[in-house]
């Protein structure tokens, strides 16, 4: 069985320059994330804060953590004081939060808009439309310690590689179409897409940050 070292190699060799790893280490204990860190790895994205904050405490301080899971409100207080990026912001309610706690520590935090793609009723996302309001409202110019740095998406759980091109594509599409709002705390930089099974195809359609966890830590 391939190492966890040879089996981030063989995904960077796969990405084109500009496309940064987010290694997916939700349910993977220390010693292999450590595995990780020595190979090289310094973006690690988890799903639960809880799982993220003590992973924070145990591992190096140069690590770049990435919230990439469903986020709830109250949660946003134990990974304000360190989070790098967080990936899954679906609501103007969760950003006043993660202003509110990115203030009290003094911080600004990145954050990517998720958006739903996929023709699933289980994935949690905004449309187009809900995007641009959150985009041109007024009450996000005055949060003035988060930063809209670009987008997230995740593609339909299909074999349809037609399928999920097209999703991909479409959110490409969008994101290069919001450049329009950008400002002080809009970026578009950012364009989060990709996991495991689907990352060569979203590094094709212009991801910038691909979300890998079984392809190198093996399935759980």
């Amino acid at each position: 069985m391939p190492s966890i070292a040879e089996n981030i190699a063989q995904t960077e060799s796969r990405l084109k320059p500009g496309t940064r790893l987010v290694a997916v280490t939700k349910t993977k204990p220390v010693e292999m994330l450590l595995e990780a860190y020595n190979a090289g790895s310094r973006l690690f994205g988890e799903n639960k804060v809880q799982e993220m904050a003590a992973k924070y405490e145990a591992l190096p301080k140069d690590i770049e953590w990435h919230m990439i899971g469903h986020l709830q409100t109250n949660k946003v207080k134990y990974m304000a004081p360190f989070v790098s990026l967080i990936h899954s912001v679906d609501s103007l309610k969760l950003l006043k939060e993660i202003n509110k706690e990115a203030a009290k520590n003094d911080r600004v935090i990145p954050c990517l808009l998720q958006i739903f793609i996929a023709r699933e009723e289980t994935k949690f996302g905004l449309s187009e439309e809900e995007a641009a309001e959150i985009l041109q409202s007024e009450e996000l110019q005055s949060y003035k310690s988060v930063i809209i740095s670009g987008l997230m998406g995740m593609a339909s759980n299909t074999d349809d590689e037609t399928k999920i091109r097209a999703e991909f594509r479409g959110l490409k599409s969008l994101f290069d179409s919001f450049k329009q709002f950008e400002s002080d705390q809009i970026k578009m930089q950012e364009l989060s897409m990709g996991m495991s099974g689907d990352y060569p195809i979203a590094v094709e359609e212009g991801s910038t940050l691909v979300r890998v966890g079984s392809a190198i830590f093996g399935s759980r």
